[in-house]
């Protein structure tokens, strides 16, 4: 797809009538898209295919990491191409909550925004409607079930999320190793991002 991209805004822009009035022969595109999607990912990987280069702006798993409109960045030489990378954008109200959770699981909004606990259980719940029981062998579950928190005591229990609690007591204060449910949510989160859980379409 890399490969096809260039050529392609090359055609577009050489058969617009405003470009032909410009004085520039100089492409200069602006990349924008909900968050999360890959477009500084897209941006770096057109410039090492084009220049050989290494990669010109962040990139993350998290939305945000570009936080604002970047300075122009060269991908290719013949023809001349810039890229302008941008922060993501949404719509300023969502249709529906349901909306919302599905962009906060695909990692377009940020985690702590929505709750990696809510989201967590909305996964669980997407992932038996569809029929997509896969966490089940992963974390050694039994059996699908629709109660999050053995889910999350077993994904705590696989990857070894632990904290440590102060418990007051009547001769002193004691340290006690507790599983970490919102770390077991997060990994559970993760691992759907990843794919570990299935191909899951959520629309």
């Amino acid at each position: 797809v890399s490969l096809q991209i260039v050529p392609l805004v090359a055609k577009l822009m050489g058969n617009s009538p405003r470009y032909h009035r410009a004085e520039s022969t100089e492409y200069s595109i602006l990349v924008i898209g909900v968050p999360n999607v890959g477009k500084s990912s897209l941006i770096n990987s057109l410039r090492r295919l084009h220049l050989k280069k290494g990669k010109a702006t962040a990139v993350g798993g998290e939305p945000g990491i570009t936080k604002a409109v970047l300075t122009r960045i060269q991908v290719c030489e013949k023809p001349l191409m810039y890229l302008v990378d941008t922060p993501g954008v949404l719509p300023p109200k969502l249709g529906d909550v349901e909306t919302g959770m599905k962009l906060a699981l695909c990692g377009a909004i940020c985690d702590h925004l929505v709750g990696e606990d809510i989201m967590a259980d909305y996964l669980l719940y997407t992932l038996n409607k569809r029929q997509q029981f896969r966490y089940v062998q992963r974390y050694g579950l039994a059996k699908a079930c629709d109660d999050i928190e053995p889910v999350l005591r077993r994904v705590a229990l696989a990857q070894g999320r632990t904290q440590k609690v102060k418990v007051l007591t009547g001769t002193g204060n004691v340290n006690v190793t507790m599983l970490s449910y919102p770390a077991a949510a997060y990994e559970f989160l993760r691992d759907f991002r990843a794919g570990h859980l299935g191909r899951v379409t959520l629309d």
